[in-house]
């Protein structure tokens, strides 16, 4: 009798519970849809929000983090239960938590750090994708003239990013046998921008550079771009986000790795989250939760999930979990790596 009773609840539980989601909007502000990789974000947070029910509404900040302050002031006047923020800018976000506080609106710092205790922080472990980034890169190119070119000063993930990177690097610095002689913050994480980074930087060090690591695959094109244009490509360069441009470069050795973030992943579990807290789950209830100190030494509720580096040793992982056709990951590679050849 014990058995039935309890899967009766449980069963009057997921119907309120679903009934319940079906009531409930989830607003996204995003900071941009420059990088390709935020439509399969999308597509991924909009698949999670639809399986539980519940409505989604969006708006784009275009890059401006004064626009997105009024782009969260109009989701909420919209009436979102949960709010999942991609910021801009992670110092000038502060007022929109603040205001979706002020309606007790849950929030989710998707991807990038808000450094509020009260923003549920979802990303990848930033940190681990830098030491990925580098180690790949040192591998290729374990001495010589190295280039850092990191993503944008305003976005906390950067200097996580370039604090990775650095564990790996600092041993051959120390010795001697790598020397940085470049290092540039890329605005907006701008492909344009970390092109005149580099090209900047290959002028002053008179193309004296044998390896860069970029933090991400965006500025990896802008990388690759200058290279190219002074018949440099194929030096080591990194990347990150699985972007399919970058895969196919990582195909043709134009890109020595990109640390695959499955973004199906991370904005699945953004709008399952958005939509526990939306319940009133707590924060530290959320399944995979965990208590976290930033740097700055905020108090903070966090999931990180695991990155994958994508090679030429491992291509054919990206096509077997149909994150990119074999046609687009080799388009234009003859004779090479595995599913290539």
């Amino acid at each position: 009798m014990r058995k039935i009773v309890t899967a009766a609840a449980a069963m009057t539980m997921v119907v309120s519970t679903a009934a319940f989601a079906q009531d409930l909007t989830v607003g996204v502000s995003w900071s941009n849809f420059q990088e390709e990789r935020w439509k399969t974000d999308e597509a991924a947070i909009k698949g999670a929000l639809e399986a539980a029910g519940a409505a989604y509404i969006s708006a784009d900040a275009q890059s401006s983090s004064a626009k997105q302050l009024s782009d969260v002031e109009s989701l909420i006047a919209q009436g979102v239960d949960a709010l999942i923020i991609l910021a801009q800018d992670a110092q000038a976000i502060g007022p929109a938590v603040q205001a979706a506080a002020d309606e007790g609106i849950p929030v989710v710092g998707y991807d990038r750090l808000i450094e509020d205790s009260r923003a549920f922080y979802l990303t990848f472990d930033n940190v681990e994708v830098g030491r990925m980034q580098a180690r790949a890169v040192f591998a290729a190119q374990p001495s010589g003239n190295y280039v850092m070119i990191k993503g944008s000063a305003q976005d906390p993930n950067a200097d996580f990013l370039r604090g990775g990177q650095q564990e790996i690097l600092q041993a051959a610095i120390d010795a001697g046998d790598i020397t940085i002689v470049g290092e540039a913050y890329t605005d907006g994480w701008l492909p344009a921008n970390a092109q005149r980074n580099m090209e900047q930087i290959l002028t002053a060090a008179d193309n004296k550079v044998d390896a860069v690591v970029a933090s991400n695959d965006g500025t990896a094109g802008g990388v690759v771009a200058a290279l190219t244009a002074q018949g440099m490509e194929g030096i080591p360069v990194s990347g990150q986000d699985g972007d399919h441009a970058a895969l196919n470069r990582v195909a043709k050795g134009h890109q020595t790795v990109s640390v695959w973030k499955d973004a199906r992943d991370l904005g699945r579990a953004a709008g399952e989250i958005a939509v526990a807290l939306a319940g009133g789950s707590a924060m530290a209830d959320v399944e995979g939760a965990q208590a976290w100190t930033s740097p700055a030494g905020t108090d903070m509720t966090a999931i990180f999930l695991a990155p994958q580096p994508i090679t030429q040793e491992n291509m054919s992982l990206v096509v077997d979990a149909g994150w990119i056709s074999q046609e687009a990951l080799c388009q234009g590679v003859t004779g090479g790596p595995a599913p290539c050849n």
